[in-house]
């Protein structure tokens, strides 16, 4: 049977205001030992954003910003494409590889954020249990 997304997304998942200061996100990645944080900036309808590991080092600290005066919604990625916990490991890879991203919002069938895929989260399920797509 072969491994699911749902098996190995993160959960739950750490969500920030757009308008949060980046200093605060990464006070939150550093005390949860995460490389992201995803942002809310759906007003009535899901959608979301991520600040990465990337993007403070492309966007605050080669840039020579301070991350106490940027807000989150001044680095972000997204609007984000969004994975599923039905699919399998590998069509989630395929999605993040066509897409050229690390990671992935993981949604129910109402579009409700349920959980985090992230490259790691991959990797490890490889090393843990090989690569059993059937």
């Amino acid at each position: 049977m072969p491994s699911l997304v749902r098996d190995w997304m993160s959960k739950p998942v750490v969500v920030v205001d757009p308008d949060s200061s980046v200093s605060y996100a990464l006070t939150l990645m550093r005390r949860r030992n995460i490389h992201s944080v995803i942002v809310d900036i759906g007003e009535h309808n899901p959608e979301y954003g991520i600040v990465t590991r990337s993007d403070i080092r492309d966007k605050i600290l080669l840039a020579d910003r301070n991350p106490a005066e940027t807000k989150v919604r001044e680095i972000m990625s997204g609007p984000l494409v969004t994975a599923r916990p039905e699919w399998t490991l590998k069509e989630c890879s395929l999605v993040m590889q066509k897409h050229g991203v690390d990671h992935l919002p993981v949604v129910d069938e109402s579009g409700a954020l349920i959980g985090l895929i992230s490259l790691t989260d991959i990797f490890m399920a490889v090393e843990e249990q090989g690569w059993q797509e059937k």
